[in-house]
């Protein structure tokens, strides 16, 4: 039986002077083969010797082993690991480096902005609240009284308003306050002067003001919802704001006083049968607001 040929070696572990020594053995062994051929071809080979060129040594071979250059194959794994692997050399560009910096730079600018314009946003919804708060919880505003006029044919009314935190004033610009008298189931505008501090573009409030309005009332018709009394609304209308100019931090507050007004020249007497009044029929009644 002939022997089984022997294990082929494992080229991945040896090195390059075993793999040197491996071809050079490889090179023997071939020679030797073609060395013992047939006699013809042994003739043939003789018959061309003079014009063969003569074997190759084994320094020969050693030498040419060592001149030449490694195999492309060998340095394919290298390069690769190199180019995909090899240390992030790339991360030694500049230009990347640079680039890296700009986005970060970039998403911290934006980030910064995003919260700066939320705390500005904050900051603005409360001071709104604020004064929302000091407008229509700290500042009070009533109708005091309502008198005849001196003319015999109208009427003033007094109001005041009034800063419950003084420590911390409120600039109020009054619109000129208007009048109404109830015609049948309709306001109709009554003609009126504002008078004082509602002559004033605006009026800094850190205590209480008073302020008026002169109308006349000298029309028929008007809706008798009590014996002997117009039914009167007056219409005083605010800007507030904590600012003497003040932009955007402005809040309007409207204010409505109705009353029950007895107009001029009535008869007293009729009113108290009418009515039964205990004692003479004030000039103004107040109502709540409706």
């Amino acid at each position: 039986m002939t022997k089984p040929p022997p294990p082929l070696p494992d080229l991945s572990k040896l090195t390059s002077p075993q793999k040197d020594e491996l071809i050079v053995r490889l090179w023997e062994t071939l020679a030797a083969i073609e060395g013992s051929g047939n006699a013809s071809g042994a003739e043939t080979a003789a018959g061309g010797r003079d014009n063969a060129k003569a074997p190759v040594s084994t320094d020969e071979l050693r030498a040419r082993i060592r001149r030449t250059p490694p195999s492309r194959r060998a340095q394919a794994p290298f390069t690769n690991a190199a180019r995909f692997g090899g240390g992030f050399d790339f991360l030694e560009s500049k230009i990347l480096l640079v680039l890296l910096a700009v986005i970060g730079l970039g998403f911290l600018a934006d980030s910064g902005a995003g919260w700066y314009q939320h705390r500005l946003l904050g900051q603005r919804e409360k001071a709104v609240l604020e004064l929302r708060n000091a407008a229509f919880s700290g500042l009070y505003a009533e109708l005091i009284r309502v008198a005849y006029e001196p003319d015999g044919k109208s009427y003033r009314a007094t109001l005041n308003m009034q800063n419950s935190n003084p420590e911390v004033p409120l600039y109020v610009m009054l619109v000129p306050a208007r009048v109404f008298v109830q015609v049948g189931m309709i306001w109709r505008e009554l003609p009126s002067n504002a008078q004082g501090e509602s002559s004033a573009s605006v009026v800094k409030l850190d205590g209480g003001r008073q302020y008026s309005v002169v109308f006349q009332a000298d029309v028929k018709d008007w809706a008798e919802l009590i014996p002997g009394y117009m039914h009167i609304r007056i219409q005083s209308d605010m800007l507030i704001s904590r600012s003497s100019v003040p932009k955007d931090d402005i809040v309007e507050r409207n204010n409505r006083f109705y009353v029950y007004l007895k107009p001029e020249g009535s008869d007293d007497a009729e009113i108290k049968r009418r009515s039964n009044f205990p004692g003479m029929p004030p000039v103004f009644i107040p109502m709540p607001p409706h």
